[in-house]
């Protein structure tokens, strides 16, 4: 039985106006870069899909090669679609990527017109859609010519397959050249998806105001640094934390004694806010408004639900602002 939306599903969430265009993106939306392959239980996968959409996060952020293994999150995405919101592809936001590694030879990774082209068929038939609404390069191709690239976002909206295309990990001046391109051949840059957390704040430096000032969206992945910004390492290494099981992306290591001493303080003003360091960690990065949406994941439904607590109370005073930047240093 196809599943039956929360009624109320709008009202729990808010929505911002994403750059110069018409779209308007849930303040949260899920990525599905883990918890969503073969290896993941199913019926997990389906629970966390409708706690998104009942909770009001109409976006859902994918990519070619997300799983484990590749491939498998869209594939098992395109059945939960089929299986739970027949109805609903109008109120949904799709978003894939191509840009790394994904299948043999030469014709499977980077930036070339012929990768990006496959791979987005490939995504729509995993999918079992007509189109997603916005595709992204995921990652800057040092030898394909930027032309190229930006030519074969620009073709994907004019075929119809993407309704918006976007970049992901650019830095400001190959964002800037990929924005003129595409502004040029009459399909703007709709937004950018960089790494950015109170733990990587690279995109401060021009970034931000470059998205502005051209009418980019942004909206950042990785808000958390893999769990660091969290009370869960406070008292040690949980056996079902991402460290204890995986160590593939957060490792053991990065939980020095410094980095403990920082998250501890950060934790304290937290508190003092009447937040989980979490919370605080997404309020941070939604307070400013150069931020459409902020990227979360989840392993459990109620992860998501908690995650939305943060909406709750995005203003930082100009102290907790200054107490924050002093302990990030």
């Amino acid at each position: 039985m196809a599943h039956k939306p929360s009624e109320t599903r709008y009202q729990a969430m808010q929505y911002r106006r994403c750059g110069n265009s018409g779209l308007l993106l849930p303040a949260m939306s899920l990525g599905l870069w883990h918890n969503f392959g073969y290896v993941n239980n199913f019926e997990n996968s389906r629970d966390l899909i409708k706690t998104a959409f009942d909770s009001g996060i109409t976006h859902f952020d994918l990519a070619n090669n997300y799983g484990p293994p590749p491939g498998s999150a869209e594939e098992n995405f395109g059945r939960i679609l089929h299986l739970d919101f027949r109805g609903y592809r109008d109120e949904m936001i799709i978003s894939s990527k191509a840009g790394y590694t994904m299948w043999e030879g030469p014709y499977g990774d980077w930036g070339s017109k012929k990768y990006l082209i496959s791979s987005l068929d490939q995504s729509l038939k995993r999918m079992r859609l007509d189109y997603v609404d916005i595709f992204y390069h995921h990652r800057p191709d040092p030898d394909t010519p930027l032309e190229e690239t930006m030519t074969a976002l620009d073709l994907m909206v004019r075929q119809g397959k993407a309704l918006y295309v976007g970049i992901s990990n650019y830095k400001p001046a190959e964002a800037a050249s990929a924005i003129e391109i595409l502004n040029r051949l009459g399909t703007p840059c709709l937004i950018h998806q960089p790494k950015y957390s109170m733990f990587e704040r690279w995109v401060e430096e021009d970034l931000l105001d470059l998205l502005a000032n051209k009418g980019v969206g942004c909206i950042p992945f990785s808000p958390l640094a893999q769990g660091l910004l969290t009370d869960k390492y406070l008292k040690g290494i949980p056996t079902d934390s991402r460290v204890a099981t995986s160590g593939v992306f957060l490792k053991e290591s990065h939980l020095t004694p410094e980095k403990l001493e920082t998250i501890t303080r950060l934790n304290d003003i937290a508190q003092q806010r009447g937040q989980k360091l979490a919370h605080m960690a997404l309020a941070w990065i939604l307070k400013d408004p150069r931020i459409t949406s902020v990227l979360i994941g989840a392993s459990k439904p109620e992860q998501i639900t908690d995650s939305l607590k943060a909406l709750e109370n995005t203003n930082f005073s100009s102290e907790e602002l200054e107490a924050i930047n002093s302990i990030l240093g």
